[in-house]
This record gives structure tokens, C-alpha cells and sequence, in this order.
């Protein structure tokens, strides 16, 4: 209790060196945080527009970083690993030409969905394809604002469910929705490196 009380107080106290560990951990792990954060929003812990703010700035942030691993590594690991991934000539073109086609829409679907579990290789494939810096950060703005809200809204709506339900039932409801959360985060994860 005192732990948890000091704690309360800290965040009060330094308010913006919270914020700033938001957008430090939402360069790695955005979604989740987000939910979490969405359901602190809704117990009273933070303000929305500060947490909304440092989420998308972390968010967006990780996706330069991926942007700039594929623009100046993307193509020298694609030729070096090639034989390992059975990625032929013909396939790298077919990605190439899609991408090029339709990049602001799958970039936009990609920031959304969290790529269906494929961010990171949408992100890197971008900086691959050379798509303009500027136009890709303002689509992934758009949908990083759309991304950000639907999941701190996902974690208030949570908050405000685990605040109406007392009984022992309803917390571990709670705690088991989470759990499969964390757990599909953890599976994404796996996918993705398998994938990289």
C-alpha cells in the first residue's frame, strides 16, 4: 500500500519524466502500453492529451527507426539472406511492384492493424522501396492517430469495466482478457521474427 501510495505521488510530482518514460517505452512496445494506459486513463491516474501525445510521438518514433533500417540495410540483407528465405528475383519484384502501387494504403492499413502482426516488416519494407520520407510519416501520423485513440479507448473501456464489477469473477475476467492480450502480443512477436 505504501509502495503504491509513493508511486501515486512520484507520477504527480514529475509528471512530465512519466510522459517522457510513455514515449520511451511506446518506441518499443506501443499497443500494449496503450491499453494499459487507456485503462489508468479511465482509474484517474493520467491526463489524456499529455498520454495520447507521448504515445503517438514513441509510436511514430520506432517506425523512423524501422523506416532507416530498411532504407540503408534493407537491400544488402535482403541480397544476403536471400538463399535462406528462397526469395527469388521474381518475387522481390511482385513485393516491389504491389508496394509501389498501393504503399500510402498499406502503410495506412499496416499502422492501424499493427499489420496484422507484420508492422515491422511493412515499416522495413518501406525504407527498402525508398517511399518519400515526408508522405510516409504523415500517413503513419493519420494512422498512428487512429491506432493510439481505438486502443486507449480499447483499455478505458476495460478500466471502466473493472471498476463496475466487484465481484472475483469479473477481475479475473479481466485479468484473463489481458493475459490473451499479452499473450497474442507475444505470438505477433514470434510471427514477426520468424518472418524477418
Amino acid at each position: 500500500m505504501q509502495l503504491q501510495h509513493w508511486l501515486i505521488q512520484f507520477g504527480l510530482h514529475h509528471a512530465y519524466l512519466i510522459y517522457g518514460v510513455i514515449l520511451l517505452v511506446a518506441i518499443v512496445e506501443g499497443p500494449i502500453l496503450s491499453v494499459l494506459l487507456g485503462i489508468l486513463l479511465r482509474l484517474g491516474y493520467f491526463r489524456f492529451i499529455p498520454v495520447y501525445i507521448a504515445l503517438m510521438m514513441g509510436d511514430l518514433i520506432g517506425d523512423v527507426i524501422w523506416y532507416y533500417i530498411g532504407y540503408h540495410y534493407g537491400r544488402s540483407a535482403l541480397k544476403k539472406f536471400k538463399k535462406f528465405f528462397s526469395f527469388s528475383e521474381q518475387k522481390i519484384e511482385r513485393v516491389e511492384t504491389l508496394f509501389h502501387t498501393h504503399k500510402y494504403k498499406i502503410l495506412f492499413i499496416s499502422k492501424i492493424t499493427n499489420g496484422f502482426g507484420l508492422a515491422l516488416a511493412v515499416l522495413t519494407t518501406a525504407g527498402i522501396m525508398r517511399v518519400r520520407f515526408w508522405k510516409f510519416i504523415r500517413v503513419n501520423i493519420l494512422g498512428q492517430l487512429v491506432w493510439s485513440g481505438m486502443l486507449l479507448a480499447l483499455g478505458y473501456f476495460f478500466g471502466t469495466a473493472y471498476t463496475q464489477i466487484h465481484s472475483l469473477f469479473g477481475k479475473m475476467t479481466i485479468i484473463g482478457i489481458a493475459l490473451v492480450m499479452v499473450i497474442w502480443a507475444i505470438q505477433a512477436l514470434k510471427r514477426l521474427g520468424n518472418t524477418i
